[in-house]
């Protein structure tokens, strides 16, 4: 199982007021596309999230805008953590598939 650690700002999505995402980095987004796995819808990979003392799993997603892929936040992790647009997030992923 590969596990990946990072710390990344919480941002916004433009279409999708809602939606808050942090960016995976350019090397953990590396290793995530280097573990052979069946492709998935929207080029998504399936892995268990942490961020602070919350765990859950989802799913990240790649972004061709940003050369990376993105950890969507949902809210109860947002108010569990403490989290607003632009704070940084410590961020564990375990990649799942």
């Amino acid at each position: 199982m590969t596990t990946l650690r990072f710390t990344a700002d919480l941002w916004r999505w433009e279409a999708q007021t809602g939606w808050f995402f942090v960016t995976v980095g350019p090397e953990a987004s590396a290793r995530i596309r280097e573990v052979p796995r069946a492709p998935r819808g929207f080029g998504s990979v399936r892995v268990r999230a942490t961020v602070g003392a919350t765990s859950w799993t989802t799913s990240v997603f790649p972004d061709a805008q940003r050369g990376a892929y993105v950890l969507p936040v949902k809210q109860a992790v947002r108010r569990a953590e403490g989290l607003g647009e632009g704070d940084p997030a410590q961020v564990v992923l375990e990649v799942l598939e």
